[in-house]
This record gives structure tokens, sequence and C-alpha cells, in this order.
């Protein structure tokens, strides 16, 4: 969203930087293969450890100076849905593993780059164990590699009023199953669910969306952060509320369609922000 306002002039450089510095202060990026060196201008074969800045330069090149609509879209594919991608890619395969992808359009062409975390997994040397504590493996890095194509399908059209419409629905279906699981098991030692739903949606209001947004739009995302943490809480109370493996299986499947309904709203959110900038 930030790069794609910048492109169109209703944003900084640095604030597309400021909105990468909320996942990691280091961001590095490469070419895929020597296609996508020559379509962006990164090195190859020897590899230079490009940082954030090159980021930006990467998209500015591909994007082929667009003066009237967004050159940058959003993806996130699963097995079975995998609208916007280019078929039979080396970037549809990655971009599905990772469940997520951004491409740019130009005149010559596209790119879509694929983000990949990094993680310092080290475990504490010592760690005392009267401490009450859950290992959690710290953001290191986010690197982002970028491949080279003709062109990518158009995703198809995203009807925001549908998808905030869906999104009420689903936010009643995903808090009647967390509020199943916690029911099933009383007197654990499971914390009280909805405070854990908190605790997942500060990651994501850390992060700030152009000023340029429609209000329903950031509505929408807002709406849809507050499902998926809710199915993220449940999907880990599932193991603990539930005995049988039947009752885990009748638990995951109908968390499974609010999952599809998160995606779609995103999708859709973040288009209407897209044009909003050109507007």
């Amino acid at each position: 969203m930030w790069a794609n306002a910048w492109l169109a002039g209703a944003a900084a450089p640095d604030d597309v930087l400021d909105a990468l510095s909320q996942w990691t202060t280091r961001h590095s990026v490469t070419a895929y293969d020597s296609a996508a060196a020559d379509r962006t201008g990164l090195s190859w074969p020897d590899l230079d450890d490009a940082r954030s800045m090159s980021l930006l330069q990467t998209m500015r090149t591909a994007s082929a100076r667009a003066v009237s609509h967004p050159a940058i879209s959003l993806a996130l594919p699963v097995p079975g849905d995998v609208r916007g991608l280019p078929p039979g890619t080396q970037f549809g395969r990655d971009a599905i593993a990772a469940g997520e992808a951004v491409i740019v359009n130009g005149r010559d062409g596209a790119i879509g780059l694929v983000p990949d975390f990094e993680y310092d997994d080290s475990f504490p040397d010592s760690p005392d164990p009267e401490d009450d504590f859950e290992y959690e493996a710290e953001v290191t890095g986010l690197s982002w590699t970028v491949y080279s194509f003709t062109s990518a399908p158009a995703a198809g059209h995203f009807e925001l009023g549908e998808a905030e419409y869906q999104l009420r629905d689903a936010v009643r279906s995903a808090a009647d199953a967390l509020g199943a699981l916690r029911a099933g098991a009383p007197g654990s030692d499971v914390a009280d669910p909805r405070r854990l739903v908190e605790q997942v949606l500060d990651a994501t209001r850390a992060h700030r969306i152009p000023d340029h947004a429609p209000a329903r739009a950031v509505r929408v995302l807002e709406n849809a952060a507050h499902v998926d943490a809710i199915i993220t809480v449940s999907a880990g109370l599932i193991p603990i509320g539930l005995q049988s493996s039947s009752e885990v299986q009748l638990a995951s499947d109908a968390l499974r369609p609010l999952t599809s309904v998160v995606r779609s709203a995103r999708l859709a959110a973040v288009d209407a922000i897209l044009h909003s900038a050109w507007k």
C-alpha cells in the first residue's frame, strides 16, 4: 500500500521505508535469476546484499512509471486458489509456499516479489528451569526474492461491500467456535481467549495505513484481522478443548471457510486502497 502510494505521488520514499521497518529494520532483495536481474537492474550472478532502498528502486523500475492506475497488486495464494499468479512459473510455486506475494506490472513485463522472514532461532544458553516462559524466535530480517515473467492474469474483481457483509457473518461464526472450544476445556490452564485474541491483534496495530485509504476499506481490514486473530487462537485451543479426533476434525472444518473469507476481504480492501491513491 505504501509503495503504491509513493508511485502515485501520495507518499514519500521515507514513508515506505518507515512501513517496512515495522516488520524489521533489515531488508534484503535479490534476483531469482538473470532474467529478473536484467528486468530490475539487480546484480547477477554475484549477489550483492541489496537493502531497502534497492527494493524501492526495483519497484520503481518494474512499474515503468505508471501514471493513472496501480502497477502493484497483492496475491494471497493457497492451493486451489491461485488468482493473480502466472501459471507454470517458479514465482507462482514459491508464492503459494509463502502464502503471499507482491506483483508489479509494467510496460515491458512484470515482476513478482516473495517475502521470507529470517529468524534468530538460537535458544538461550542456560535457561533457568524455574522460569516460566515460552520461547519465541526473534525476527532478524526480511528477504525479498524478485522473479520476472511476461505478465500476470488479473486477480479478478473484488467487491468491498460483499466482503464486508461476509466478514460480519464470519465474526459471529469465529466467536461461536472460540466460545465452544473454551467451554470444552473447563478448569484448564488456558488463558482468557479474548485476551489472547487481543495479543494477536496488537501485532497488526503497529502498521499504519496511508491517509488516502477509504474508511470502509480500513474497517474491512480491521475486521479481517479480528477474524484472523480468532482463527489463530481457536486453532491453538482445538487440541486442548476437544478430546476426540472427530471433534478436532469438525472444529477444523468449521474454521477453514473463515480463512477464505479473511483472504478475500483483505484482497478487496487492499485493492480499494491501492486504487484510491490514484484518484
